[in-house]
């Protein structure tokens, strides 16, 4: 859906620091493991309210000026909207397989992500199956 993968070295850092979801998947060919160059002086300015996988994934996007960004943490969405970077979170990744077919329903893969540690509120889980016809 993407092509390249892009991932900040923090952010792959913290998925390698234990073996839960994702562990083995970031070593795929899919993603390109990244360092921040040019940002680095706005990384302590970042790192007051975002933690150093979200601060990283930020700048890489600014200095890649990247097509999108993932991310779900609500202020690092918010921060990267205010500069002007096309963000979106985990649940559009989704709705966009779905609407190019990649994949035929939502719901499984949401439920198997909560399984593994993925936390949304009820209230999200339920409005977002409701929004696309899965509930």
């Amino acid at each position: 859906m993407f092509g390249e993968i892009y991932v900040p070295k923090a952010v792959y850092e913290e998925i390698k620091a234990k073996e839960a979801f994702g562990y083995q998947e970031i070593d795929s060919e899919y993603f390109q493991i990244a360092e921040i160059t040019t940002g680095t002086k706005y990384l302590g300015l970042l790192l007051k309210d975002l933690d150093l996988g979200e601060a990283e994934t930020i700048l890489l996007a600014i200095e890649m000026e990247a097509d999108v960004l993932i991310i779900d943490e609500r202020l690092g969405y918010q921060i990267a909207k205010s500069q002007k970077i096309n963000a979106i979170g985990t649940l559009s990744v989704l709705l966009m397989a779905k609407l190019q077919e990649l994949i035929e329903n939502v719901k499984p893969l949401l439920d198997d992500m909560i399984q593994k540690g993925r936390w949304y509120s009820h209230a999200v889980y339920n409005h977002f199956l409701k929004q696309i016809g899965e509930r």
